[in-house]
């Protein structure tokens, strides 16, 4: 029996990248996983590359397509989840945003829609998971991705620091909140990864003259990190799954960071 056996997991950003890698890790540990994003096509072609990834774990796996920051479409996927699965015992909420400025330069416009996805999705996404394992009566946890980003400020990417923090205060008025309801909230914050995002993040900031060269910018962003490299993907989901899993549940409120040794807090 795997640690997330018979689990009903939702996964948001799960169409590459860290959101991907929970969710095949928790389909490793027995768990059902429905993979969520925004991009429908590309989730569906990566819960159909995971069929038999399922199969040998012992769970089932399923996509829905989901704008995080709209909450019809959050009820829609999750309501998707419960007739596929029966309930819904965890809601990993990842999804998010980056999109780098000079501090002098940032835009409204950025500012609102990193907040939205980052902080928004992130709220609208605890809220309707709650209601859904209230109605249920058991309980369940709630996990979501912060980053170094939410305990330091970085100059080029002033809204999205101000967005992982608010998903840390999300996290610990969460817990506070829905204790009394069996339900756990906690938070990763991962530090420099290997990712699509990441090599967005490294072009934009190339874009912006933060960086001059390819790489520039994750080599001094990483330059400090004890462990001497930068994650992967895979260095994150030993913590995900321990999060989801019951030997977490004395857990609540808290964020564990996962980056190397990078941001000693």
């Amino acid at each position: 029996m795997g640690r997330v056996s018979g689990r009903a997991c939702i996964v948001t950003g799960a169409a590459q990248g860290i959101g991907r890698a929970i969710g095949e890790a928790l389909l490793d540990e027995g768990a059902d996983v429905c993979f969520a994003d925004i991009n429908a096509e590309k989730v569906a072609e990566v819960a159909g590359a995971n069929a038999d990834r399922a199969r040998a774990g012992g769970g089932r796996v399923m996509s829905a397509a989901v704008n995080v920051t709209d909450r019809e479409a959050v009820r829609a996927m999750i309501a998707k989840t419960v007739d596929a699965f029966g309930k819904l015992d965890v809601k990993f909420n990842n999804a998010g945003v980056n999109k780098p400025m000079n501090f002098l330069d940032v835009t409204e416009e950025n500012w609102k829609f990193i907040m939205e996805v980052n902080g928004l999705g992130c709220l609208v996404g605890m809220q309707e998971a709650a209601r859904q394992m209230i109605a249920q009566g058991h309980g369940g946890k709630i996990v979501n991705t912060a980053s170094i980003a939410s305990r330091q400020g970085f100059d080029n990417v002033a809204p999205y620091c101000a967005s992982k923090w608010a998903v840390v205060s999300l996290t610990q008025s969460g817990a506070r909140d829905l204790a009394k309801h069996n339900i756990t909230v906690t938070g990763f914050a991962p530090g420099v990864v290997a990712t699509e995002m990441w090599d967005q993040v490294d072009q934009d900031l190339m874009e912006i003259g933060a960086a001059d060269r390819p790489g520039q910018a994750m080599e001094e962003f990483s330059a400090d990190i004890l462990k001497g490299r930068v994650a992967t993907p895979a260095d994150i989901t030993g913590t995900t799954t321990f999060l989801a899993a019951k030997e977490s549940d004395y857990m609540t409120g808290q964020v564990v960071m996962i980056d190397g040794g990078m941001t000693l807090v």
